[in-house]
Formats: structure tokens, C-alpha cells, sequence
């Protein structure tokens, strides 16, 4: 699996990622099926609130051979800020048109 990651702007200052990285190498939670290797092939943000940004930002990971595309539970369960995105639905429904049914998508990481 080559795996791009899109989180949320407004918790990059209070997460470094650390626990959805745990969580890919070690193929717990949203990862536990997977049985191929996971390489991270890039890491962005939605761009901000609407998260507009995140519809070419995917497309631009995918072209730089993501395979999947995983939304951080920043954006779809609201840690570690407590605050889930309000836009998380429409941004998933945006970046999955846009990519292709090829490209894999996963709802949260951890």
C-alpha cells in the first residue's frame, strides 16, 4: 500500500502525528487488515476550514503514486482537539470523486 495521509490545519499545532504513524507501522485500528506493506508517500493538510484544499492535494499525492488515502482522526473524530471537522463528509465525498474508485479510502487512522 502506498498511503497519503490528509489531516486537519488546526491540529498541526497540536499534533505531530505521532500517535497515526504508531498506528500504520505497527497496523493497529484502521490499518489492523492490512497485510501489504505500508509506505508512506506523503503527508498534507485540508488547506484550512472549508478544507477546499484537500480535493488537490489528494489528487496531487495519487499522482505522486498514492494508492490510498487515508483522512486522519483529526479531521473525522475530531482528536486530539476534541472537535471533529464539520466538513469531513463533504471533503471525503469531494476527494473520492475526484481521485477514482481505484484509489482506497480510509475514514480515520486511530
Amino acid at each position: 500500500m502506498k498511503l497519503a495521509i490528509i489531516r486537519c490545519l488546526q491540529t498541526e499545532d497540536d499534533c505531530p502525528g505521532t500517535t497515526c504513524f504508531k498506528v500504520i507501522y505497527n497496523k493497529k485500528l484502521a490499518f489492523k487488515d492490512i497485510e501489504d506493506d505500508i509506505e508512506i508517500v506523503g503527508v498534507n493538510t485540508c488547506g484550512g476550514c472549508p478544507g477546499k484544499k484537500a480535493v488537490f492535494r489528494a489528487k496531487e499525492m495519487v499522482r505522486r503514486g498514492a494508492d490510498t488515502i487515508a483522512f486522519a482522526s483529526c479531521i473525522t473524530k475530531g482528536s486530539p482537539i476534541g472537535f471533529p471537522c464539520p466538513h469531513a463528509n463533504t471533503i471525503k465525498e469531494r476527494v473520492e470523486s475526484k481521485v477514482g474508485k481505484q484509489i482506497r479510502i480510509i475514514d480515520y487512522t486511530h
